[in-house]
Parts: C-alpha cells; structure tokens; sequence
C-alpha cells in the first residue's frame, strides 16, 4: 500500500508538472527592431529625418563613386561607398532622435536629471532634488564628480537664486573647500538648454581625487533626501485617527 501511495503521488506530480504552463523566454530584441522604433518616434515630432537620412547616404556614395572614378575602379569603391553611407544615415538618425526625446521633455519638472542620467561614467546624481520650491515649482538637483559638487536648477535665473543660496549655505557649513559649480539649465541668458547639459557637466575639470570624492560623497549621504513641506495647519505629530470612522 505504501508503495502504490509513492508511486501514485510521483505520477501526480509528474503530471502536474506536464500540465503546468511553461513560461515563455522573453523574446530577443533585435538591433534593426531598435533602429525602427527610434525611427518611428523620430519620424512622429520630425518629418523631414527620411529625406535628411537618404542625402546623406547618397551623398557619401556619390563621394565614393567619384574618388573610384578618379581612380579607375568606380564599382570597388561604390561597394565600399554603401556601408559607410548607411553608417552616416544611421549617426544622423541617431542625433535626430536624441534631439526629439529632448523637445518631448523640455519643460517638464525633473527634465533636466533625465538629461543628466545619460551620463554613464564620472558622476552620481541623487534621484530626487535637492531642493524644491513649492510656490513656483523650480527645482535643484546635486550631483558629485572629480570636478566637485555641481548644482543644476530648474527655472528663471531670478527665481532660483534662492535656492542656490540656501544650497550653498549647507553645502559650505559641511564641505568647506569643496568645488560647488551652479548650473542653470534653461533656454535663458547664461542658462545652458537641455540637449547641452550633459554635455557641459561632462567637460567640468577634475579638481577632486577619487578618495576625496568619496569622503564627500559619505557626507552628502549624511544630509539625507529633502523632505516636501508639510500644508500648513496639519501636525502629523498630533493627528489623531478618527474613532468613529473606525467603528
């Protein structure tokens, strides 16, 4: 008996795993698949990237073909004219759509740490503002490098001062000697608009060691994530929940 009761459970077993559905791998993307779709969405804000990609493609063929002319062997360098065409078309499909996703976000609260997010190597920056202001919603984000601390803000020049102020003021009472750089990310004068920003972070030189950038960076860490304001008349601290709501 106890060896038909093993025998039965193993084949239930067995057949519950037969009859348990197999998840599916998550299929492969391919590279064209990811060229398409930068082309469509390219395509949808800038109608003219089509016409743009094939003078250029054409372009550096007839350049090809003309230099095999010159040199007596005009099929050879048109064969070799083609696959650096495509690589020209491809770089100005590429630039066209950076430019896009740029337009698409200009504008919007936290655009410019989404700019600043395509920087892969020397910097962090914190998800979340440093400082925000509540009446105009003009933010400023922080960010640590071997150049130092640098501060972007979001908004008029005249607005974010505050907030630039009030940074540096903690910045210096914790980090005395530390580089602070402000950056003002705008399309204003002395402000550097949204497709330069990385860009401009990027060529900031280094000032700071490695161990350095550390140790700061563990101070940072200690000033902690800014806390939004608090409407006025509430007290979490007194908040009392409501008995009757419970009953």
């Amino acid at each position: 008996m106890a060896r038909k009761n093993k025998d039965a459970t193993a084949t239930g077993v067995a057949t519950d795993a037969q009859s348990a559905p197999k998840q599916k791998k998550p299929k492969k993307v391919r590279w064209y698949h990811q060229v398409f779709q930068a082309y469509k969405m390219t395509y949808a804000r800038d109608r003219k990237v089509p016409w743009i990609m094939l003078a250029v493609f054409v372009g550096i063929v007839a350049v090809a073909v003309a230099i095999g002319l010159w040199w007596g062997q005009p099929i050879y360098m048109a064969i070799i004219g083609i696959p650096f065409g495509l690589l020209g078309a491809m770089f100005v499909l590429a630039r066209r759509a950076e430019r896009s996703q740029y337009a698409e976000i200009e504008g919007q609260p936290g655009a410019s740490r989404a700019a600043l997010g395509t920087i892969r190597r020397g910097w962090t920056f914190d998800e979340e503002p440093a400082a925000v202001d509540p009446k105009t919603q003009d933010l400023l984000f922080r960010g640590l490098g071997r150049p130092g601390i640098v501060l972007v803000t979001e908004g008029p020049s005249n607005r974010v001062k505050k907030l630039i102020d009030a940074e540096q003021r903690k910045l210096g009472r914790i980090l005395s000697g530390v580089p602070v750089t402000v950056v003002q990310c705008g399309n204003g004068e002395g402000q550097v608009p949204l497709p330069k920003l990385a860009r401009h972070v990027q060529k900031l030189k280094p000032k700071l060691t490695k161990a350095e950038v550390g140790e700061v960076g563990k101070r940072l860490t200690a000033l902690g994530k800014i806390r939004m304001p608090i409407p006025k008349g509430v007290d979490p601290n007194r908040a009392r929940p409501d008995r009757k709501g419970q009953r």
